[in-house]
């Protein structure tokens, strides 16, 4: 009888234990370059523009006539940027992340053309910067560094795990984010979702950079928490799940939630603010979960139903559906962005997933640019990348 009562409980134990697994298998080591492209999305990228293909010709061509790819750009770095509410005071905060977008711009250059100007414009411009930063300032100061600290590494990992003319400065660039820059973003933020979100966005990069296992742990597991208290499905409960820390009644959480009381699937925590924001909170979820199938610890499955309904209903109201009277009192600021792509290639076209609105609003923007903070070039890497 005692036997039997321990085989049944063995048996319980072995039946459960596979459902208390939350986390997502990773690999043992990081894959480089891995933050938000792969080697294998790179050298499709790289095929299809040589070969003319669109959209990725197109989207090549629009990158390399923006700004952001000249050859005669001079770096602006600063010792200390400071970053007051909208950028005022903007003391450095345009320069700096212009110059990151920059250099992630001229290291795909770099990577689909093999012209070395552009590789070695992207070392000038990290090398300025790790020369001369020492801190991020004022109310902005975590939100500004976890923009710039999102683009930073995807420039470093092209250039560090493919150029082979020589970074004589590399180990000073990773100081520069591990001193600089990972602390100021690892601890999170209790202000609007998207900054929590970008703010790990750029943890978990800068973590791949510098091989730290423990500082991309931490991040994912923050990253995971706010993703599913900043996008809301029927599934959560009457009311979103709380991001932590004070926000945990209904009434604080209508508050935070912009005074929104009715809830859908695909509503996000800045739905009612404005879809500028919004867009910002959805490129960060759709970058981690890119990056981290990259890194084999594939958190899509886990953010399949709440990245799809809120880009597909976010992209409705963009594209002209009337607005309600019950969401944000009849009246929505639009304007998503260039934010679309990576979500969109991650969940139709890799896993199959019905998008309609998403489809129509991605392929009328394309070729996508940048909005100038943290987002660039998507189609030209992301879309339709079966890698």
């Amino acid at each position: 009888m005692r036997r039997t009562l321990l085989a049944t409980v063995l048996s319980l134990v072995a039946l459960l234990a596979p459902a208390a697994v939350t986390a997502p298998a990773r690999a043992a080591t990081f894959v480089h370059p891995g933050v938000l492209v792969s080697k294998a999305q790179l050298d499709f990228i790289r095929s299809k523009v040589n070969s003319g293909a669109q959209p990725w010709k197109a989207a090549y061509d629009a990158m390399i006539a923006n700004s952001l790819a000249s050859l005669s750009r001079t770096p602006k770095p600063r010792s200390v940027v400071e970053c007051g509410p909208y950028s005022n005071p903007n003391n450095g905060c345009t320069d700096e992340r212009e110059d990151a977008l920059a250099a992630y711009t001229d290291a795909l250059a770099w990577y689909i053309s093999r012209n070395s100007a552009y590789a070695k414009k992207a070392i000038q411009l990290m090398d300025a910067w790790s020369a001369t930063i020492t801190s991020h300032t004022n109310s902005n100061a975590p939100l500004q560094t976890g923009w710039a600290g999102s683009v930073w590494p995807r420039a470093a990992e092209i250039i560090r795990y493919g150029y082979t003319g020589g970074w004589p400065n590399m180990s000073r660039f990773g100081t520069m984010l591990r001193t600089v820059y990972l602390p100021k973003v690892a601890g999170g933020s209790s202000s609007n979702g998207n900054w929590e979100l970008v703010m790990m966005e750029a943890a978990a990069g800068i973590a791949i950079f510098l091989d730290d296992r423990a500082a991309y742990d931490s991040a994912i597991a923050k990253f995971r928490n706010r993703a599913r208290a900043y996008i809301y499905l029927t599934s959560d409960g009457p009311y979103p799940n709380s991001p932590g820390g004070s926000i945990d009644t209904p009434a604080e959480i209508v508050d935070y939630w912009q005074g929104q009381s009715t809830f859908v699937d695909g509503l996000s925590q800045e739905t009612c603010r404005d879809f500028t924001h919004t867009g910002y909170g959805i490129a960060s979820i759709s970058h981690v979960a890119e990056t981290s199938r990259i890194q084999g610890g594939d958190l899509y499955p886990e953010l399949t139903d709440r990245l799809r309904h809120a880009l597909g209903f976010h992209t409705k109201y963009e594209l002209g559906t009337a607005v309600p009277a019950w969401l944000c009192g009849g009246s929505l600021t639009l304007g998503l962005g260039p934010v679309t792509e990576v979500g969109f290639n991650g969940l139709h076209f890799r896993l199959g997933v019905g998008m309609a609105n998403t489809q129509t609003y991605t392929e009328q923007h394309r070729p996508a640019g940048t909005n100038k903070l943290f987002v660039a070039w998507e189609t030209l890497t992301h879309a339709q990348n079966p890698n």
